[in-house]
């Protein structure tokens, strides 16, 4: 099954490379929108231009930086009309301004007033830096009634770890949605409204799990604090502008997927030879929902295509609970992911085929795979069951192969050996590995 649309998420391209001025003022070459920013301080250097466009088949933005004077150009440019709009550092961002590939632009800023105003568009890390963990003094963790602190963890680094590989795995936090909380009204406490919301969605048991990893009224806390403090005003240090070689880079990004996908990975290439599938499809997996989404940026054309299974999907568990602790504040108790599947890790090979890792079937392993078989791998290690197999998609022919590897998968690479072999993570207790040439 394949899925069209224009909407979803978000897949960039950058290209470092020099800007020079080849038109005459008042003139933009042509596929390019050229022009100046100023604010009431001058012309304003080191701040992205931002052109955006609905009209092609899936949603483009393709971003510049600006040089000492505040000129800009963005080069190679569709046909289409942009809206042409500012961001920057101490800046508010600008009003959108409408424009065609060889238009020229004077783009107006307003200086932000405040450091509050002027911090709401730093990136989500510098928001996280705002937070405390508790202090290396504290620890080790005694409990629920001790100090509140886990008593496994035993060091400070251990409850950072925690933050990052189980927090930051899936989250990006210090964006706005997260640092902030908007329905305070409805509970009786910051920490209230965090408990809650570690609950939400059909994540909500994956999410509270890990806050009781840190225990779980002192991991609130932290949370709540930090919440707190910037309700209060308070604001990171500001990060530095673009300078020299940074203000080189041009991002091209379209949107793929939709606004309810996740797109655990991606791969434009084989990573043995970059050389493979040049100017073609970007490829990604959404682990939510079971699809290979596509990005063209030849065409600018965004499709999704359904993975598929050896059996009934209806009888294959998926990784993500179709049960939630309390509903989702933005989907209610609707039900929006489900994955028997669970694809993951996509990777390239020399002939521009995409392999990932993908369930197939039930985790219980056909009989071929356990003790007793007469098939020489089992006889040497045999296995009962295994999560996830192979498979891969032939972009000339449009379709998936299924291969029941035994021995459960989750990352693969390829080996720089005569017969492409790929090597899998996953399987416990040992390294699957796959002849491709097999497949040619």
């Amino acid at each position: 099954m394949v899925k069209r649309f224009a909407g979803g998420l978000m897949v960039a391209a950058l290209v470092g490379a020099s800007v020079f001025w080849l038109t005459t003022p008042g003139r933009a070459a042509d596929g390019a929108i050229t022009g100046a920013v100023t604010s009431s301080n001058g012309p304003e250097a080191g701040v992205w231009v931002i052109a955006e466009t609905t009209d092609l088949p899936t949603k483009f933005i393709k971003t510049v930086v600006t040089g000492d004077d505040g000129r800009y150009l963005v080069p190679d440019l569709p046909e289409a009309s942009y809206t042409v709009w500012v961001r920057g550092y101490g800046l508010l961002d600008s009003a959108g301004v409408t424009a065609e590939p060889g238009d020229t632009v004077a783009l107006d800023v307003t200086v932000a007033a405040t450091p509050v105003d002027a911090a709401q568009i730093y990136p989500a890390n510098y928001w996280y830096s705002l937070i405390e963990p508790p202090a290396s003094s504290e620890f080790p963790g005694t409990g629920d009634d001790g100090n509140g602190i886990a008593a496994t963890l035993q060091h400070q680094e251990q409850w950072v770890d925690v933050q990052k590989q189980g927090c930051m795995l899936c989250h990006q936090l210090g964006n706005r949605i997260i640092r902030e909380i908007d329905n305070l009204e409805q509970f009786d406490s910051t920490l209230a409204a965090w408990d809650h919301r570690v609950q939400m969605g059909q994540r909500g048991s994956q999410m509270t799990n890990v806050m009781n990893r840190f225990g779980r009224q002192r991991g609130l806390q932290m949370f709540a604090d930090w919440s707190e403090r910037i309700a209060a005003g308070a604001v990171p240090p500001a990060p530095p502008r673009p300078a020299g070689a940074e203000r080189n880079v041009v991002i091209s990004m379209w949107e793929w997927g939709t606004e309810i996908d996740y797109i655990h990975d991606e791969v434009a290439t084989d990573k043995r030879n970059p050389r493979v599938n040049a100017n073609g499809p970007v490829y990604g997996v959404n682990i939510s929902n079971d699809e290979l989404a596509m990005l063209d940026p030849a065409t600018n054309l965004a499709t999704n295509l359904s993975i598929p299974l050896r059996v009934d999907p209806e009888t294959v568990p998926g990784m993500i609970a179709q049960s939630m602790p309390v509903p989702s504040r933005m989907f209610g108790d609707e039900l929006i992911w489900n994955d028997p599947a669970n694809p993951h890790n996509p990777m390239m090979d020399q002939k521009g085929r995409v392999w990932m890792t993908s369930a197939i079937r039930n985790r219980a392993n056909p009989d071929y795979c356990k003790a007793g078989s007469d098939n020489p791998y089992a006889q040497y290690f045999p296995l009962d069951s295994g999560f996830r197999s192979a498979v891969f998609y032939e972009p000339d022919t449009q379709k998936f192969v299924m291969i029941d590897t035994c021995y459960g998968t989750h990352h693969l690479q390829f080996a720089e050996d005569e017969n492409d072999t790929v090597y899998f993570s996953g399987g416990g207790q040992v390294i699957g590995w796959l002849d491709t040439k097999l497949y040619d």
